[in-house]
């Protein structure tokens, strides 16, 4: 009998959801306290485990930066910035596809949202809904199908400089992640808001690369934050 060969590893990749961001703030678009906490707990666990990246790449908003930052100096490494990985624009999507004033930035003078982060989630669910259905004639700046390019670009261009055995971390949001997931399982679109839904900060999601495409792994692993405080397991 001939001796069986070794199979090449697959690249893999793996999509990191940012840290908790603002929700109320002047500014969403920054990491609170907690967030930076659940980055250095992630970065910490990598460490553990000795996990190395040949690529770290983020999405260019302050609050996946932020993440790929703590990430990145914990496996000595750089992070590349590709606005490819961006989160869709929340407060634009509401303003035309939900009726409601509610937006992630507090306005100007207030004390912030009148409503708490999850009941914003569900104004926000039925906003993405609409704007996925409504497709092409959708009146945000980005309808969904130029996002849902972006986005496939944005993988196929990280997917094509990996070599086998290769791995690359990437800093996102859960829209971008939920959208990846649900293509990859085979759903509608608007799987992606199942995903978003219940997407932990610095959740992680795993993909790995062969012969017949791409697949999903595993979603939403969050497991350094088991045993601490349950303040660090949140949604937003």
């Amino acid at each position: 009998m001939g001796r069986c060969g070794t199979l090449p590893a697959m690249p893999s990749i793996l999509l990191v959801r940012h840290g908790q961001a603002s929700y109320g703030a002047d500014d969403y678009d920054v990491l609170s306290e907690t967030g930076w906490r659940q980055a250095e707990v992630l970065a910490a666990e990598h460490a553990r485990r000795g996990l190395t990246f040949d690529v770290v790449v983020s999405g260019g908003l302050r609050r996946q930066q932020g993440t790929a930052e703590v990430l990145a100096r914990a496996a000595g490494t750089s992070v590349e910035i590709d606005a490819g990985w961006n989160e869709y624009d929340a407060d634009d999507i509401l303003t035309h596809h939900a009726r409601t004033d509610i937006r992630l930035d507090a306005e100007p003078g207030t004390a912030g949202p009148a409503v708490s982060s999850r009941d914003f989630q569900q104004l926000l669910d039925g906003a993405l809904i609409d704007w996925i259905e409504a497709g092409e004639a959708g009146d945000a700046r980005e309808p969904w199908p130029a996002f849902d390019a972006r986005v496939r670009g944005a993988l196929e261009r990280l997917l094509a400089r990996l070599g086998s055995g290769q791995s690359a971390l990437v800093c996102s949001s859960g829209g971008v992640i939920g959208g990846i997931c649900a293509a990859l399982m085979g759903m509608a679109p608007t799987g992606l808001v199942a995903f978003n839904r219940v997407a932990i900060n610095t959740g992680v999601a795993r993909l790995v690369s062969g012969r017949q495409g791409v697949t999903l792994v595993s979603f939403n692993e969050h497991g350094h934050l088991d045993g601490l405080e349950p303040s660090l397991r949140t949604y937003r």
